[in-house]
C-alpha cells in the first residue's frame, strides 16, 4: 500500500508566522496555514489542521460506508458527508481536537433506515481514519434521504 506525503514550510513565530501545506502526493494544491486564523471562527481563505483531518475523515468514511453498504447486500447510490473536527483548549494546556461530528445522507437501494444505520455504525468502526482518531469522541448522525 502506498505512503501519501504533505509538507509545510513554516516561517515566524505561532502568532505572527504562517505557513504553506503542500499536498505533495498528490501535487493537488498548496494552501495558507495560519494560527491566528485556525483559531478564529472565520479561516479568512486559510485551511487548518482540522479542516483537513475533516477532508481526511469524510472522505474516507464514505468510502468505507459505501464498501459496508454493499456487503450488506445494498446499492449506494449517493451519499453525501460531512465531517465537523471542533478545535478547543485543553484543561492540560495549549489546544485540543474535543471531538468530530460525522454527519451522513445517504440515497441507498436494498437498505431499509435501521440497515443504513448499522452500515453506518460499522464505517465509523472501520474507517481507517477513524482508527487512527481514536481517543477523540466521534459522533454520527446517519439517516436515508
Amino acid at each position: 500500500m502506498p505512503t501519501r506525503t504533505a509538507r509545510t514550510a513554516w516561517n515566524g513565530t505561532l502568532n505572527e508566522g504562517g505557513g504553506q501545506v503542500e499536498l505533495t502526493s498528490s501535487g493537488v494544491g498548496t494552501y495558507d496555514v495560519s494560527f491566528p486564523k485556525r483559531a478564529a471562527e472565520d479561516a479568512g481563505g486559510t485551511t487548518s489542521p482540522e479542516e483537513l483531518i475533516a477532508a481526511a475523515h469524510s472522505s474516507c468514511f464514505a468510502m468505507q460506508l459505501s464498501a459496508v453498504i454493499a456487503e450488506a447486500g445494498g446499492t449506494p447510490v449517493a451519499l453525501q458527508v460531512t465531517a465537523d473536527v471542533t478545535l478547543r483548549p485543553d484543561p492540560a494546556g495549549g489546544f485540543r481536537i474535543s471531538g468530530i461530528a460525522l454527519t451522513v445522507r445517504g440515497e441507498v437501494e436494498g437498505l431499509d433506515e435501521a440497515g443504513f444505520a448499522q452500515a453506518a455504525e460499522t464505517a465509523k468502526a472501520t474507517c481507517p481514519v477513524s482508527k487512527a482518531l481514536t481517543g477523540t469522541e466521534i459522533t454520527l448522525d446517519a439517516a436515508l434521504d
